[in-house]
């Protein structure tokens, strides 16, 4: 019986495989994606089958007698990615496939040289290794050790970083490939980033950020994730960083998954915490802060098509000086007249009023595509929503409700084409669509100081790239920009009347009165055209000159055509006007560097000259039922800003290396004759580096930075009544505080303590001679010194 059983089925298999067809071929050709041409010897595999072949000279190969059914094939090749297809087989068949050629080549490039953001453009970078000596702190920090780049300070935990003495609006800043939209406006609002998210910081000071947006007339600020290799591996690290100032730290998590088949994820944290922190001689009384930021990625990743998903989560709780917090106008002269603070109480690490509270939301999906014999072409969506809160001093039921409660919901779509099949002709060309949202949120108590406003915008770019020849490339582009703002607005009839805005706009005005306040609608619409041309020139493999020009046009932002009321957190009263127009700049930036380990440098001059230059200037005081407190009002003037950033490297010897930069700047009001207010001053740093990698990988180094006093600020000094004298007192807040030399120390070693993985050690000094300064730029030095010594650890484990 059992015999037979056998028989029969061997029968059954016999009269299944006689049914089943296996007589169809499959041919096929490989070919480069991008020229077309054979790709000879490469190995085509049919997994499934376990059968092989190879194509010829022609690039063709042909496997016979096949079934019938699904067929996973694999086509190998050295220097190209590893394709894989699945398909069914019903038929005689012909593929034509397309490989990268020299693919995996070029990812050996991207990783050992500097790319660019445009082969022309004028750029500096901070690789991973310094972004991570700045885990516990802010992109402005990281930021301020490029020549050329500065901050607008509020206190030491608000940083905003500045491009050649310009900041806020006039610099683009791309998280992610997403231009970051987060009140930006106010000179006390820093970005809401977390740079621990990052690989990579790129800093654009030319002209090259068309694909971005037209208004950067300071420059571009790229923050940019990894990208990652396509194989299977799990990798995670963890980074805890303690700090003596400010008895705080932080604590970073990252864990990334990649396969094979091009997939990853990553999912990374971070959580920071300090107390009040100390200048030299004493505490600076609520100036801790608190964050919480998070951020997840997943996507797909193969050269002719893919898509990114990206989420960042961004929780700050920033404490403001409480000695900064004035009453009136006769507290600042106080405070200036004073050596120290007015408040200096013991250690604490809570955070009090005054006080922001911002959450940011960014997320974004990008997916592109890859079209043989002719490019790449992209779509991403984006959207922001950030909330911002700033606490200030008040009583009873109204203590724990802000002052300034903003809601900002940005949203975008953006597609964009990349026509790169010809070797020395490469066309970026896209489009841009908008939408903004702000919502000042009622319930506060206190008059919004920006009303609720929607903006549209759209635009159009073109960038086209050429080489004409090995060693000289230009670039050269076109952008065009279309916005509208709606904003509803109530203003008082004496100053809508007495600012003749009832003769200027009374196609703004609805009718409707509400006591003493009229309601308005204000409506903007901007065109603007900006374009790009750059040049570089190499003239061996270690020298170069680049030169970029670029037109740049600025609409004004909602703050600057609105503001009207007390900034609470500013300390000051400040007011927009509806006349202000748009800026324009033309920019001018040029660099011959020498890329060399041995000795290289660049030495970057530029010139910007902006008509109709915005700026926010104080004008005198007003008295309030809160005290009187100084007038700030944005106005325009002609203005030109001009300078040179000087970078040097020098190997001393084996195992040292030196380091040093040089920025001078002047920044001048051509209509008043004056110069320009907030304008940093001339500033040197040198670092001499000791590397050892044959022991633990050691590296030590000592740096030094000096900041020149700026004595060229205009004089908008005015005089206020001070009550208690009975007299006339002056109200110095336009004079520099002197100069200042810091020095610091870092020293770091590499351990292998496990199977698979390493630890690393750093141990850093800041301010190493614990020296007292007030640096001019930062908002908060009328009141305290800047942070004195800080003694910091960090521990990096990868696994």
């Amino acid at each position: 019986m059992q015999k037979l059983l056998i028989f029969c089925a061997f029968l059954l298999c016999f009269y299944n495989t006689k049914a089943q067809n296996c007589t169809y071929s499959l041919k096929g050709k490989v070919s480069d994606f991008h020229d077309n041409t054979s790709i000879v010897g490469a190995s085509i595999h049919i997994v499934n089958l376990n059968k092989f072949a190879t194509s010829n000279f022609d690039g063709e190969f042909v496997f016979n007698n096949l079934c019938e059914g699904k067929l996973t094939i694999e086509i190998k090749h050295i220097a190209c990615e590893t394709k894989r297809i699945v398909f069914t087989l019903t038929k005689d068949t012909f593929k034509e496939i397309s490989l990268e050629h020299h693919l995996e080549e070029l990812k050996e490039v991207v990783v050992k040289t500097n790319t660019k953001t445009e082969v022309t453009s004028i750029e500096q970078s901070l690789k991973k290794e310094v972004i991570t000596n700045f885990t516990d702190k802010s992109l402005g920090d990281a930021l301020n050790t490029i020549s050329g780049v500065s901050s607008l300070n509020t206190g030491n935990t608000i940083v905003k970083p500045m491009i050649h003495g310009l900041h806020s609006s006039r610099l683009l800043i791309i998280n992610n490939n997403v231009r970051m939209f987060d009140q930006e406006w106010g000179d006390e609002h820093a970005p809401n980033i977390d740079i621990n998210a990052s690989d990579r910081i790129d800093v654009v000071k030319g002209a090259n950020s068309l694909k971005y947006g037209s208004d950067a007339i300071g420059g571009l600020i790229l923050i940019k994730p990894k990208k990652y290799a396509i194989k299977d591996s799990l990798f995670s690290s963890t980074i805890t960083s303690l700090n003596s100032n400010g008895f705080g730290g932080s604590i970073n998590y990252e864990i990334v998954k990649t396969y094979n088949s091009g997939w990853y994820s990553k999912l990374q944290a971070n959580y920071r915490k300090f107390g009040d922190f100390r200048a030299p001689d004493y505490y600076l009384t609520n100036s801790g802060l608190e964050n919480i930021n998070t951020s997840f990625r997943i996507g797909f990743n193969s050269y002719e098509k893919g898509f990114d998903a990206y989420y960042s989560y961004v929780n700050n709780k920033l404490a403001i000086l409480q000695s900064s917090h004035i009453g009136n106008v006769n507290d600042l002269v106080a405070a200036i007249n004073s050596q120290k603070p007015r408040i200096t109480d013991d250690f604490s690490y809570d955070i009090n009023y005054p006080r922001q509270s911002i959450v940011h939301h960014l997320g974004k999906v990008e997916a592109y595509k890859r079209f043989k014999n002719f490019g790449k072409l992209s779509v991403q969506y984006d959207f922001q929503l950030n909330r911002r809160k700033e606490f200030d001093s008040r009583r009873g039921d109204l203590s724990n409700i802000p002052v300034i409660d903003l809601r900002l919901f940005t949203t975008s779509i953006q597609p964009d084409l990349q026509i790169d099949y010809l070797e020395d002709f490469r066309i970026n060309t896209g489009l841009l669509v908008r939408y903004q949202q702000n919502d000042a949120v009622s319930g506060t108590g206190a008059s919004p100081l920006i009303p609720d406003y929607n903006k549209y915008e759209a635009g159009i770019y073109a960038i086209v790239n050429y080489d004409l020849n090995e060693s000289t490339e230009v670039n050269a582009g076109l952008r065009y920009d279309y916005s509208r703002i709606d904003a509803r607005k109530r203003y008082s009839l004496s100053d809508w009347n007495d600012k003749n805005y009832d003769v200027l706009f009374p196609e703004f005005e609805t009718g409707e009165i509400d006591g003493s306040r009229i309601v308005t609608r204000p409506t903007f619409t901007f065109n603007n055209i900006s374009a790009s041309l750059g040049i570089s020139k190499r003239f061996n493999t270690d020298y170069a000159f680049l030169f970029n020009y670029g037109l740049a046009q600025r609409v004004p932002n909602p703050s600057e055509l609105f503001s009207d009321g007390l900034h609470h957190s500013a300390a000051r009263i400040e007011t927009g006007l509806l006349t202000i127009g748009k800026e324009t700049a033309n920019k001018f930036v040029a660099s011959f560097e020498r890329t060399n380990e041995n000795f290289g440098f660049s030495i970057s001059p530029y010139y910007k000259n902006i008509n109709n230059f915005i700026q926010l200037i104080p004008t005198g005081i007003r008295t309030t039922i809160r005290g009187a407190f100084p007038v700030w009002e944005y106005n325009q003037v002609n203005a030109q800003i001009f300078g040179v950033d000087i970078d040097i490297n020098k190997k001393i010897a084996n195992q040292f290396d030196y380091i040093g930069s040089l920025s001078l700047l002047q920044g001048d009001n051509l209509t008043d004759d004056i110069a320009l207010i907030h304008m940093p001053s001339a500033n040197f740093s040198n670092r001499i580096v000791y590397k050892n990698n044959e022991f633990h990988e050691l590296k030590l180094s000592i740096h030094q930075r000096t900041v020149f006093q700026q004595n060229r600020f205009p004089d908008y000094n005015f005089t206020t009544f001070n009550p208690t004298t009975q007299q006339d007192v002056l109200v110095d807040i336009s004079s520099t505080p002197p100069s200042y030399t810091l020095f610091g120390f870092n020293s770091s070693a590499v351990f292998y303590p496990f199977k698979k993985g390493s630890l690393q050690l750093e141990f850093n000094v800041d301010n190493l001679f614990n020296v007292a300064y007030r640096e001019n730029l930062n908002r908060l030095r009328y009141f305290a010194d800047e942070l004195g010594r800080n003694v910091n650890l960090k521990i990096k484990i990868n696994y």
